[in-house]
């Protein structure tokens, strides 16, 4: 019964159901696929940003300290600022070639997405 926290199920009314599993919401953590494995796709945006550009990067999988260390990497090499959270890095300003060729170079899939 390890794992069978009461304090976990607080809230929860008894149930006559003999195949209930009670949800905690916690979610395995997903191992990060090599570089060659993810693709990425890098553009520019400037929506709800008050016209101001950022870079995206999306369609990373993998854990958030592993996509923390991706963003940090970007960011120091680009020398701006941003956030990398929800699979997602930004990156501060117009480096939308920069970041690619970044990102190629550590060995990513990257496609550029959008006109820009």
């Amino acid at each position: 019964m390890a794992g069978n926290d009461w304090k976990d199920r607080l809230g929860v009314v008894y149930s006559t159901n003999t195949n209930f599993q009670y949800d905690t919401g916690v979610q395995e953590e997903v191992e990060t696929p090599s570089p060659e494995r993810q693709k990425l796709y890098v553009s520019l945006d400037r929506r709800n940003r008050g016209g101001k550009q950022v870079t995206l990067v999306e369609g990373f999988v993998g854990r958030d300290e592993d996509l923390v260390d991706l963003g940090r990497t970007l960011k120091t090499k680009c020398g701006v600022g941003g956030s990398a959270k929800d699979g997602e890095i930004i990156v501060q300003g117009d480096f939308k070639e920069k970041v690619f060729t970044i990102l190629c170079s550590m060995g990513y899939v990257v496609k550029k997405k959008g006109g820009n």
